[in-house]
């Protein structure tokens, strides 16, 4: 039996069918992983001469052409879980830890764990305190061999950097994310068909955003028994045509030459999915199945186009949750005079921007915002993960197209991220809003 509803007649739309039998957790993490993980593909390469690289070369960090982090993410060990997937298709992210010592850290009790756990930079900001902590520590155990068990990490021996990673970054969120959803079911009366808390990620690329949503993927059905859903705002772009469109509207324009920028996503689509999602509730579609789009990357060259339908991953209702995540998630449109003195080119991409409230922010209840200290970041980040891929014997962008790459979404970075910071998203409450500010190994140092 097929649920009636508008999304089911074209295949560009998410779809929703009858309950069969379900994917088991690994599965559906491993379908969401299988198209994250390829985030990143190389764009085509341009000689866009209004968008040159002189523009960025300055701002890359001496000798970055080289690393020691190699591929992969360096707080995990090299068996993990993480990785296989990673290599399974031919993509890697760059390292979460590359500056870490790598010397094991034997988690000798309890009582050692629990300090440690206290002294991380989030526990004040969100509200824990060693009292607290004690008295939860069975909770912060189950969830801490849940995500050892996901990247297959020996939890009783454990390296810095993963113990940091686990006890001071992804658990701490994941019990915040835990008091959201509390919160929001607390707003309906006994009875009610509550629909899935919508929470928000947004941050740059390579920051560890996605690596962090799987995660929290994995815990809400491994230790809070919850159905989880989860997309990126990547799953929206246009397809290859209407990008071809779009790039002939605007000539010259390098900012809307590839995917990325805002005027370059299917909005109408953006909103049927999301709403879509928000239905799968107890009464409405239990145990009813809906697929969620996805994009793929590599397809026409690199230059992408929408996966075939019959490819999407399907989840099942009822949710209690959806992560939504993507590097422009909050941002909002600014004064013309502001946009066109960061770059003249953004004037078009502001103005597009001013649809996307309606499309993304307005569905969601609940934001995770991870604030980087300097927009470029973002270039060693990428040049990181495409230099191990190069010395893995893998393909991987050249130190040029990762210029050109990140300098496509630099402008907007630097004209939206301090609205973001200081202001929020458009119709936010700061108590169901989490920023957490990140070094330039991507480690948690500050929550707000």
């Amino acid at each position: 039996m097929v649920v009636v509803m508008d999304v089911l007649y074209q295949p560009t739309k998410p779809l929703i069918t009858s309950s069969s039998p379900s994917p088991s957790i690994s599965d559906r993490n491993f379908n969401y992983y299988a198209h994250v993980s390829t985030r990143y593909h190389p764009l085509p390469s341009t000689s866009s001469s209004s968008f040159g690289l002189h523009r960025i070369t300055s701002q890359l960090a001496p000798n970055s052409s080289k690393t020691d982090a190699g591929y992969g993410c360096s707080w995990m060990q090299d068996n993990s879980t993480y990785k296989s997937i990673i290599a399974n298709h031919e993509r890697r992210h760059g390292p979460l830890h590359s500056m870490f010592p790598s010397s094991p850290a034997q988690v000798s009790s309890v009582e050692d764990l629990f300090e440690f756990i206290c002294s991380g930079p989030l526990i004040e900001k969100l509200g824990f305190t060693p009292k607290t902590i004690a008295e939860s520590i069975d909770k912060w155990l189950t969830n801490g061999f849940h995500v050892c068990e996901l990247f297959n990490l020996n939890e009783l021996y454990l390296t810095i950097p993963q113990k940091a990673r686990i006890y001071h970054y992804y658990i701490p969120v994941f019990l915040w994310c835990e008091q959201q959803i509390s919160d929001h079911r607390s707003t309906f009366k006994d009875g009610d068909d509550i629909p899935p808390l919508v929470i928000g990620f947004s941050a740059p690329q390579g920051c560890g955003k996605t690596t962090l949503v799987f995660a929290l993927d994995y815990l809400f059905s491994k230790t809070a028994g919850r159905k989880s859903a989860t997309i990126s705002i990547d799953d929206f772009y246009l397809t290859y045509d209407e990008q071809a469109k779009l790039r002939e509207n605007n000539p010259g324009n390098a900012l809307l030459e590839f995917r990325g920028n805002a005027g370059s996503h299917d909005l109408p689509l953006s909103v049927e999915t999301l709403m879509a999602v928000s239905n799968l509730t107890k009464e409405a579609c239990s145990g009813m199945k809906m697929k969620l789009p996805r994009y793929d990357k590599s397809a026409y060259n690199g230059r992408g186009d929408r996966a075939d339908p019959s490819t999407w991953p399907e989840v099942e209702g009822p949710l209690s949750v959806v992560l939504f995540e993507g590097w422009m998630l909050g941002f909002k449109p600014l004064p013309a005079q502001v946009v066109k003195a960061v770059d003249p080119q953004l004037e078009i991409v502001n103005k597009n921007l001013e649809a996307y409230y309606d499309a993304w922010d307005k569905f969601i209840k609940s934001w995770i915002i991870i604030k980087i200290k300097d927009p470029s970041c973002v270039y060693q980040w990428r040049l990181q993960a495409e230099i191990g891929m190069r010395e893995a014997g893998n393909p991987g962008m050249t130190d040029e197209e990762v210029m050109d790459f990140v300098s496509r979404y630099l402008p907007a970075y630097n004209a939206y991220l301090p609205t973001l910071y200081t202001e929020g998203p458009k119709g936010s409450d700061s108590n169901h809003t989490l920023i957490v500010e990140i070094d330039e190994e991507r480690n948690p140092i500050l929550a707000g």
